[in-house]
């Protein structure tokens, strides 16, 4: 759980309204500041669901969210079934999945909401993790997941990580990176969701640059690797992304481990270097 003068701390400002106790058991919805219609609120607040099965996770993740002026909690669910719920009814920005709960897990609650969301309106997914769970980081990136936190963050982690998934960055750190690696290796992969024919849209360097992200390199180290210049390389990533029709970097390192751009055990440098 995130650490902090305020975590476990229940604050009234939490969701900026009354709490409305969910038709389900231990659903919690919290009253939107956003419009009626459920549009996101007016003033740039990312609207932010909670789903873990720990109160205490819950409550804190969300007293030290709603202390933020840019962050609005519009609910708290204690299952992935009513994750799901509550998704399409407050229509969240941002949601922090909890990775094992009950009734619903949060890999299958991520597939839920993420399929049941138009394109342009789908939330970007935050799974909340412990070093225990490292198992379940390649599901989840298939799941549409697009970053991790661990559950003993600080209070500052927590609130990066979601401006950066709201942003419509991934949260993927190296160490969840090379654990993909070792997650995809282990895995059979007999019908991969992306042809390796899709890879002929990128140019050499680009070819480059997303071999790079698939090794857990930062925009830093790539630029170092490459000898180019950081906006250069924050501009490759972005055509990347933008040529594979792909939302962010969380699913660029899937594609290109399953088109067999990068294998596990390779070279960290492009072709082999």
């Amino acid at each position: 759980m995130a650490r902090g003068p305020d975590v476990g701390q229940r604050g009234p400002e939490v969701g900026r309204g009354e709490k409305q106790r969910g038709p389900e058991a231990g659903g919690e919805e919290v009253a939107s500041a956003g419009r009626a219609d459920g549009a996101p609120a007016v003033g740039g607040l990312t609207r932010c669901l909670i789903a873990d099965d720990q109160a205490m996770v819950r409550e804190g993740f969300a007293a030290v969210l709603a202390a933020q002026p840019d962050l609005l909690v519009v609910g708290l669910a204690a299952d992935g079934a009513d994750a799901v719920r509550q998704a399409r009814h407050v229509q969240p920005d941002v949601v922090l999945m909890d990775v094992r709960m009950p009734v619903m897990d949060g890999l299958h609650a991520t597939r839920e909401i993420l399929r049941a969301a138009a394109s342009p309106d789908r939330p970007r997914v935050l799974m909340l993790t412990t070093f225990d769970l490292d198992d379940y980081v390649y599901q989840a990136l298939r799941a549409g997941a697009s970053g991790f936190l661990l559950k003993d963050a600080t209070s500052a982690e927590l609130i990066h990580a979601v401006r950066v998934i709201a942003a419509g960055d991934a949260l993927l750190a190296p160490s969840v990176t090379r654990r993909l690696i070792a997650d995809f290796a282990r895995q059979p992969h007999p019908d991969p969701p992306f042809p390796a024919a899709t890879l002929n849209a990128l140019t050499q360097r680009e070819s480059e640059v997303l071999q790079l992200i698939a090794r857990g390199m930062s925009n830093a180290e790539i630029s170092n690797t490459l000898f180019i210049a950081e906006q250069t390389t924050k501009t490759h990533i972005g055509r990347i992304l933008a040529k594979l029709n792909l939302r962010d970097r969380a699913q660029a390192v899937v594609l290109a481990y399953e088109t067999g751009l990068v294998t596990p055990g390779g070279s960290g440098r492009p072709g082999g270097q």
